[in-house]
């Protein structure tokens, strides 16, 4: 496994590798869902790029930049044990230099749910996912649809500007709890840490509701927000039914939704959705 910091390494390192190449973006800290990724990429491609950057373009002046875990050596092991070819691991000023002004920015799919209560972060995610692309120069990207906005944002951008490469989205890796596997999972204390079960409990009970019958968006906004509320940790950020391509929120009679949320359990701030209707 080749690891390097500078742009004009990679992109020496990058030419002597076969395509396909898969990439999987990464803020490290890494975790099974990280991990399901890269295999994917690797069953998938001739070989694999990863990239580890805490990108601070896409953190809000009161969110967890200088406090989110990071750990790149124990990161580069479990890389090297599942078999990745190359890692970048830039730092802020190869990213963003001295001179840097020009950011991408994604309307329309961008502007809700997330983009509503974190202004600026997908205008950070869009302008990263952008460089990335340029300097891999990949044939896949892999994304989990825990970040579900994200991956319709780097879809949507990936279409927009020609990118010659094809977005794989892939399934939420989970706890055997049902907790979606996140790097700010490490913030919660055991009680914080049972309590975040709810999230996924709540989208269950929604899913179930959907299965048995029920089909108005509201009545499943309903459902999702009435079982966080019974978890005296869990403080509700929002919970949507939204339209899964455009993420328009949904009125009336749903056919197909994806049903998401952002709750505080304790200081921490989780996020977890699924897709009903196929």
């Amino acid at each position: 496994m080749i690891v390097v910091r500078e742009l004009g390494e990679l992109r020496a390192e990058r030419r002597r590798l076969p395509d396909p190449l898969g990439l999987v973006p990464t803020m490290g800290f890494l975790h099974e869902g990280h991990l399901s990724l890269v295999r994917r990429a690797k069953s998938e491609g001739r070989s694999v790029g990863v990239s580890i950057f805490v990108n601070p373009s896409q953190f809000g002046p009161q969110e967890d930049l200088a406090a989110y875990p990071r750990d790149l050596p124990r990161d580069l092991r479990l890389l090297e044990g599942e078999g990745v070819d190359l890692v970048w691991t830039p730092d802020a000023a190869t990213i963003y230099p001295a001179a840097f002004q020009t950011w991408v920015t994604v309307e329309g799919v961008s502007q809700g749910l997330e983009g509503e209560r974190r202004p600026g972060h997908f205008r950070g995610v869009a302008t990263i996912v952008t460089k990335l692309f340029h300097a891999f120069e990949p044939q896949r990207a892999y994304f989990g649809q825990k970040d579900a906005q994200q991956a319709a944002v780097v879809r949507r951008m990936a279409a927009d500007l020609d990118f010659d490469l094809e977005v794989v989205v892939c399934p939420t890796v989970r706890e055997a709890d049902g907790l979606a596997l996140s790097s700010r999972n490490s913030y919660l204390s055991s009680e914080e840490r049972r309590a975040a079960t709810v999230l996924y409990r709540s989208l269950q009970a929604a899913e179930a509701a959907f299965a048995a019958g029920e089909r108005e968006a509201d009545r499943l906004r309903a459902i999702l927000r009435s079982t966080l509320d019974q978890e005296p940790q869990a403080r509700i950020q929002y919970v949507s039914a939204a339209d899964p391509e455009s993420l328009v929120e949904l009125q009336g009679t749903v056919i197909r939704a994806l049903l998401s949320m952002a709750v505080f359990i304790g200081k921490t701030r989780l996020i977890d959705n699924v897709v009903i209707g196929g």
